[in-house]
């Protein structure tokens, strides 16, 4: 089994005068969130073994604020080729992923992530679904299974959504 681990970077700053989009920060409410998300991972049990970001400020910030809440960190790589990426191409690199990997958290930007999972998606919980599909807002986790070998042999509709949640559904120690 395969387990891909989705998460949207958390909110991010409006772009300032003379600032390009790649190098905006997160504001308040997404550095108050992103280590959250990092809590839910461990309570969960959703331990990944490779850490895929975009190289965007603010996807790295919020790897960097989840990051806390692990023990021992899992190993990390910066791709730019998630930045801004559609559907097709994060699925190209999760393709590319070795087999020694069993569980695979990217972190990145939608549209394409939403767009990604609900392409990948071909079962799990109809609530958890609809809303998947309805929205994916900033540090959104999708937790996807797929019974497969490989990376390589991901598919769209070849995964079972686990569980979808944000930072608004969360309860403070029991999520």
């Amino acid at each position: 089994m395969r387990r891909l681990l989705l998460l949207r970077h958390a909110k991010a700053e409006r772009s300032r005068a003379g600032e390009g989009d790649h190098e905006r920060p997160l504001a308040a409410r997404g550095r108050d969130d992103a280590p959250k998300l990092g809590a839910y991972l461990v309570r969960h049990a959703f331990m990944p073994n490779l850490v895929v970001v975009s190289t965007s400020a603010r996807t790295r910030e919020t790897w960097e604020l989840a990051a806390t809440a692990f023990e021992d960190l899992p190993q990390v790589k910066f791709d730019e080729r998630i930045y801004e990426a559609g559907p097709q191409a994060i699925l190209k690199v999760i393709q590319e992923i070795g087999s020694e990997i069993g569980t695979l958290l990217v972190i990145g930007h939608n549209p394409g992530l939403q767009e990604l999972a609900a392409l990948l998606v071909a079962v799990g919980d109809s609530d958890a679904l609809r809303r998947l599909k309805e929205e994916f807002p900033t540090a959104a986790l999708a937790v996807i299974n797929f019974m497969v070998e490989d990376w390589n042999r991901v598919h769209q509709r070849a995964g079972r959504l686990e569980h979808f949640v944000t930072p608004r559904t969360l309860v403070p120690a029991t999520d």
